[in-house]
This record gives structure tokens, sequence and C-alpha cells, in this order.
């Protein structure tokens, strides 16, 4: 049953000192963010509520925003509000991943500006049972069964022992306004077949089944943790010392089991046995992608980087600019970087140029080639080594254009022409 009580020594469980944090609530104006934003008003803790409005139902949309915005100013806390735009390149497929990404990066945002402690989220019980289900028909192992985590480094699921019925009854018990969204009862979304669909069967088997599964998950997670502890030992031995770079013995990997190597490189992203064995055995030069991570082959080691989505400020370069001429601006590359004298059509960039590391996504136009590629692709085919492929920058604008994958490659769209009235040129 969910009370006051009940969530406030959920909440305590995760941090025990949660009177004395701040926090950003999300809230779309359902009933299960709706009850979360009673029970922490209840609790007196100092929050703060985002709101993210995707214009993705009309009408409906702009009243669920109003109803968030409307309980902010009647509690007079402050209220947050992201409205999606054409800006954000709404996809035609994915569209769940594509309103989770804006969703945690505005956020992220947030809590910098503001120096907050946490998110909050009202994910709860049937939220877990369907990122479950998800998971185990991808064959995502432990990881993924363990399913949606109560805690990460900035993120807060108090409600995740609470089934969505025990947080409808909160709500009719304590006459909680809330927005009913109604494309929930299509089936158009993997979530909502498991919700409508699947949840319904498996509970009818059993009357206890989410109970039970809650039971279960504790022993997945636990089992887990274990299994992370050993791993931990194993990675040491297969660690090639170094004071920044992560650095793998090729050979000593290749020797563990196959559940080990799995166990190990999934936490760098790596999921498919048959990536792991390409790894495993790939020649010098070789480079490797996940969408978190990249694995640049040398003699018998392998070196993991991590790809940033968002780039902290003290892993950007900005890069010390000149205006000599109106025919001329030169821009100066930090010592400690190989200079590849590039020069570029000035009028076709906003200053000023920053190195940055590889993003996620990153695409550009290799100077000589035709079309576009994948910056990670690029890398692949110029089999770079261990030092080199550490080095490797992406040179951009003020406003991320991709001038060149740096210090290798030159983007096409940028260079001088019989028609460049301005020059710029690194020195």
């Amino acid at each position: 049953m969910l009370s006051s009580f009940n969530f406030s020594q959920s909440l305590k469980k995760l941090l025990p000192q949660a009177q004395q944090k701040t926090f950003l609530l999300a809230a779309s104006g359902g009933v299960d963010s709706m009850v979360l934003l009673d029970l922490c008003h209840q609790l007196q803790l100092n929050f703060e509520v985002a709101h993210v409005n995707y214009h993705l139902r009309n009408e409906d949309s702009k009243l669920d925003m109003q109803l968030v915005e409307n309980w902010c100013s009647e509690k007079k806390i402050k209220f947050h509000l992201y409205e999606v735009s054409q800006k954000d390149n709404q996809p035609k497929n994915s569209i769940e991943n594509w309103a989770r990404d804006i969703r945690y990066r505005f956020f992220n945002k947030i809590l910098i500006k503001n120096n907050i402690d946490f998110v909050i989220t009202a994910h709860h019980l049937n939220d877990r049972l369907e990122t479950f289900i998800i998971n185990l028909s991808k064959a995502s192992g432990l990881k993924g069964l363990k399913s949606i985590p109560e805690k990460t480094e900035k993120i807060l699921r108090p409600l995740l022992d609470f089934s969505r019925q025990e947080i409808e009854d909160y709500a009719k018990q304590h006459q909680i306004i809330f927005r009913e969204d109604y494309t929930n009862a299509e089936n158009i979304y993997v979530r909502n077949k498991i919700r409508n669909q699947i949840t319904p069967l498996l509970k009818e088997l059993n009357k206890d089944f989410l109970e039970n599964f809650k039971t279960s998950l504790e022993i997945i997670k636990d089992s887990k943790n274990f299994i992370d502890q050993q791993i931990d030992l194993v990675l040491e031995t297969i660690k090639i010392p170094h004071d920044e770079l992560l650095i793998l013995n090729q050979t000593e990997l290749a020797l563990q089991t196959d559940f080990v190597k799995y166990e190990i490189l999934n936490r760098f992203g790596m999921t498919s046995s048959t990536e792991i064995k390409k790894l495993i055995t790939a020649e010098k030069g070789k480079i490797f992608f996940t969408h978190s991570h990249q694995f640049s082959v040398g003699r018998q080691e392998i070196l993991v980087q991590e790809l940033k989505e968002e780039i902290e400020v003290v892993e950007e370069f900005i890069l010390e600019t000149t205006i000599v001429s109106d025919a001329e601006i030169l821009v100066s590359v930090p010592e400690n970087f190989k200079n590849p004298f590039w020069e570029f059509d000035a009028e076709k960039i906003v200053l000023p140029l920053k190195l940055r590391p590889l993003k996620i996504g990153d695409v550009f136009s290799p100077k000589g080639m035709k079309g576009k590629k994948k910056v990670s692709k690029f890398l692949r085919d110029e089999k770079l080594s261990i030092s080199d492929a550490a080095a490797v920058r992406v040179l951009v604008d003020a406003e991320d254009q991709i001038l060149g994958v740096f210090p290798l490659r030159q983007s096409q769209h940028f260079i001088i022409s019989d028609k460049t009235n301005q020059t710029l040129k690194l020195i």
C-alpha cells in the first residue's frame, strides 16, 4: 500500500539525508507524476518541477502542461518548462528514445544551472516489469534483467516498489487531479502492448504476480552484484598499468570464458557475442565502436575510450583566434596537439573553433571523398595505432559544425576555393 510514510521509508532507503538535499521532480501530468508531486510536497522536501511539452497530442499536450504549471503556481514551487520545436528533429521511428533523450538533457541542464542534487522520477513497479520483458526479449543478460535501477548517480526512483494500482488508489483516496494520456490505450508501442496485453495475463495466472516479480528482481540484483565483484577481480588481472588510459591485455582477455568476456566488455556497451569474438581476434589497427565506447586494437592490447554525449568543459579546447585582416584569420593549436596546418574558408565558419572528443553520431564529409561518413567509420578505416587513436579530436566551430577529424582529415565543405575571400589558418 502506498502512503506518505511508506514513500518516505522508500526514499530514506535510497537517500538517508533526503531532507538536506535538493530535487528536481519530473512531472508529465499523469497519475504517477502527480502522486509523486503530492508525496514530496507532504514530506516538505526542497524541490523544483520540470515538464517537457512534446506537442505530440495537440490540445491534450497543452492541458498536461497547464495542469503541472498550475499545481506549481498554487504551491509556490519553481516550474521549469521545455517546449519541443522543429530544431529537436523528431524522428519517424524510435519516438520513445528521442523523447527520453530530450527529457534527460533538459533535466541535466537544470541540475547544473540550479545546483540541484537529484532528479526524482515517478517510475513504478509496472514500469519495471515492462522493462524486464523488453530486455528479456533482447537477450540483454543479468544487467538488463535487473530492469530499472532505483538509484543512479543523479536519479532517484522511490516509487519502484509500488504498483500502478497502488498509485491509482492513492490518487483516488487523496483526490489527486491528473491527466489521462489516451495514447496509453493504443497498442502502437511495445510498452503499451506489454501493459495492455501481457501484464493482465500474467496477473490472471497469479494474483500475486507483481509481488513475486519484485522478490525475483531482488534475487537477480544480488546475483548480479556478486558477479560484478568477481569480474572486478578478473578485470584487474588483465589491465595493462597506465596512469590515465584503460588498456586491456588482448591475450589475457582471450583466455577468459565466454561469460567472463561478455561481462567485462558489456560494461563498455558491447552486447553482441559476434562483435566480442571479432574484437578478441582483431589485428593491430582495427577500431570497434559501441554506443558508448571506442576500442582501438594494438599489438597485443586494446585501448578502451568512453564516447561523450555531453562534452565536459574540461575536455573542450577553445582555440585562440587572431583576426589579421579582412582576408586572413589565424587560429592557434595548443602545443600538446599535432598541428596539421589546415586552411578553411572563414566565411562558412562561426568562431570560435573548439577541439572536442568524438560524440556518438558525429558525421562529416572527408576531404577527397564524395558524400558523408560517420566519424566512427572513418576512424575504423584509418586503422590507427593505440597512441594515435587516443589523440584524435573533432574540430568544430561555435555551431558544432565538424571542420575535420583532428589531425587526420578536413571536411570537404570548409576547404578553400577560388571563391574564398577570407582564409582561416591553423598555426
